[in-house]
């Protein structure tokens, strides 16, 4: 459904996941996410060979039957004289009969460009249609991970995973006070540093040390292991989530001090869906934890959330969304001011035209009302112009 109201890339994707998830579930159940990760990966390359594969099958076999071969060689054997002799009597008679030379100078051929990717296409669809009709008997093969392979990568003493968790939560503990210090409280910012430049450094960076504690707590405190049973270990790493998760909300609050200061764009409108994620991530791992949960849960929970806003976001215009929330911003300041990026609004394309409309009915200024009149006017002509193609027809 997707693909037929707004085609992307997105879309693509997870449209390819849930079809050679239906090919390949008949042969193995679903255990875990990231198993099945494994699994699409090795589908997606052995998708490549599966037809030259199977006509080499089929040849051997009609070779060992003793019957004719039907290959490509086989067909160009018996198609070639014909082809051949026939283009050359062609030929002669186009020079012959001025009927037929003029009716040849006619033909227009196709562009070599188009139909050489045109080609490239339907072959890359012919690799997929095959190996969903045709999946490797390889790609279902049983998963190696669980927790006792966790175990066997790292498996720290008691004494040293406490150590470790001690320094970490000091060391976290004073970046939290420092976010707390510089956003939270309204204290000056550090010499030559910005707001907006202490909000925009380090929110990915931030986000991904949340994300690396996360994994350092599921390979380290595995359901079982002597570390997870001890109280004292427990508590650190409950405080060490909780640290954490202080962390990515800071994270967000820089992002969403920069959106105040800048505007919002699809780029900072992603940064706090994966913070989002992060947070999920991390509230599971405390949920595990609690409840004694396996690795495999953890991981297939991770990945429904994961899912969950990855279909999220092949549905929602992530531009709109963008440019709805710098107009409403621009129109609650009381003055219909101009959002704080306007040339990015008109960069959203066909995204940003109804609130560039909403915008200029609502502009005061004369010389921006004939801004977001040209700005609304370009993306009006870009939508008609892909209306105007059948191609990129949608339902809405």
């Amino acid at each position: 459904m997707v693909l037929v109201d707004d085609p992307s890339f997105l879309g693509w994707v997870l449209f390819w996941t849930a079809v050679s998830l239906a090919a390949l579930l008949p042969r193995q159940r679903f255990d875990d996410a990231l198993a099945w990760a494994r699994r699409l990966g090795w589908y997606a390359m052995s998708a490549a060979i599966a037809p030259f594969k199977d006509a080499a099958q089929l040849s051997m076999v009609h070779q060992r039957r003793g019957l004719p071969s039907s290959g490509f060689r086989a067909i160009g054997a018996v198609a070639a004289s014909p082809l051949v002799g026939g283009a050359t009597f062609l030929g002669l008679f186009a020079s012959a009969n001025p009927p037929i030379g003029r009716a040849f100078s006619q033909i227009v051929l196709p562009d070599p460009w188009a139909t050489t990717w045109r080609t490239l296409f339907g072959l890359c669809v012919l690799m997929t249609v095959w190996a969903s009709l045709r999946p490797s008997p390889h790609t279902t093969g049983p998963s190696r991970f669980g927790d006792h392979s966790i175990g066997t990568v790292f498996d720290p003493a008691v004494a040293q995973l406490t150590l470790l968790l001690v320094t970490f939560n000091m060391v976290i503990a004073v970046e939290n006070g420092l976010d707390i210090l510089f956003l939270s409280s309204g204290a000056g910012m550090p010499s030559g540093v910005t707001m907006a430049d202490y909000a925009h450094r380090g929110t990915y960076s931030l986000s991904v040390t949340a994300a690396l504690a996360g994994v350092f707590v599921l390979l380290a405190l595995r359901p079982g292991s002597t570390a997870a049973s001890r109280p004292l270990v427990r508590r650190l790493v409950t405080v060490w989530l909780v640290q954490n998760l202080l962390l990515v909300a800071s994270s967000a609050l820089r992002t969403l001090d920069y959106v105040d200061a800048y505007g919002m764009t699809v780029l900072r409108l992603s940064a706090l869906a994966w913070m989002g994620l992060v947070a999920t991530g991390l509230a599971l791992i405390g949920w595990q934890l609690l409840f004694n949960r396996s690795a495999a849960w953890l991981i297939n929970a991770n990945a429904l959330a994961a899912v969950t806003v990855l279909v999220t976001a092949s549905v929602v215009d992530l531009g709109a969304v963008a440019a709805t929330w710098n107009v409403r911003t621009a129109l609650k300041m009381g003055k219909a001011g101009p959002p704080r990026d306007l040339c990015y609004m008109g960069l959203l394309g066909p995204s940003s035209l109804a609130s560039l409309a909403k915008l200029e009915q609502h502009a005061r200024e004369p010389q921006l009302r004939d801004r977001l009149t040209y700005l609304r006017w370009e993306r009006q002509t870009e939508t008609a112009d892909a209306e105007a193609d059948w191609r990129l027809w949608t339902p809405l």
